[in-house]
């Protein structure tokens, strides 16, 4: 079996073929179906390797989960970097960064949020795949507000948290709805923000008006769970 090197998309390291294969394996099967439900013996035959190549490269089917949520990070970096190299506006920089959500939304195998589905594998905060998971959220978040605060600093980091909790409900939606209206309403909701945000920005250092009043705290509904009962 060949295991020349070749370079990795997006990251320019030097890898071999063997472990370019096992990953790309792994990223097809685990996403479609799961990381939990693929074993390594369908791993190893897909991706036409033997077992001692398998763990050459990886020690273990988590190390690959693990590699496989850094291949999916990267992929997003490198896109997300393509956006800002190309000298548009900020807006037109988030206006592209939901139109390639909802080009991913409508495409076909798409089965939710790679990130999400993985968290929800491996819910213990301590295990790498769910810190792999929160790295790559907590990168992206960064990146959003570190946008919105080029358009204004006012309420950036609302405006952040904002947007991604618009990306991860529009990939629920899409998977488990209708993914045309779900990219629809996601950037619908990306323009509401960015006239809202930039709204921020003008009034950004005016006095509150005089009968200006405080927000009303928010009534809950009781007994609404989304969650199973404790035991």
């Amino acid at each position: 079996m060949s295991d020349m090197t070749q370079t990795e998309a997006g990251t320019g390291k030097r890898v071999s073929e063997a472990r370019g294969r096992l990953l790309r394996t792994a990223g097809q099967l685990f996403y479609a179906e799961g990381i939990h439900t693929v074993g390594v013996d369908r791993l190893v035959a897909e991706a036409k390797v033997t077992n001692a190549t398998f763990y050459r490269h990886f020690r273990s089917k988590e190390d690959l989960a693990v590699a496989y949520i850094g291949s999916v990070d990267q992929a997003i970096r490198t896109q997300i970097g393509a956006l800002m190299a190309a000298d548009a506006p900020t807006d037109g920089i988030l206006r592209g960064i939901g139109a390639s959500l909802v080009e991913q939304i409508r495409s076909p195998g798409y089965r939710g949020c790679a990130f999400l589905n993985a968290a929800a594998e491996f819910p213990a905060p301590d295990h790498p795949v769910h810190r792999a998971v929160v790295q790559h959220r907590e990168w992206f978040l960064q990146t959003i507000t570190g946008l919105f605060a080029e358009i204004t600093d006012a309420s950036a980091d609302y405006a952040g948290r904002h947007f991604v909790m618009l990306r991860d409900g529009a990939m629920s939606a899409g998977y488990l709805g209708d993914p045309v209206l779900a990219g629809e309403t996601l950037l619908r909701g990306i323009e509401g923000l960015l006239r809202v945000h930039a709204a921020r920005g003008l009034d950004e250092g005016a006095a509150p008006a005089p009968d200006a009043q405080a927000p009303s705290v928010a009534t809950t509904a009781p007994d609404i769970e989304c969650s199973p009962p404790s035991a």
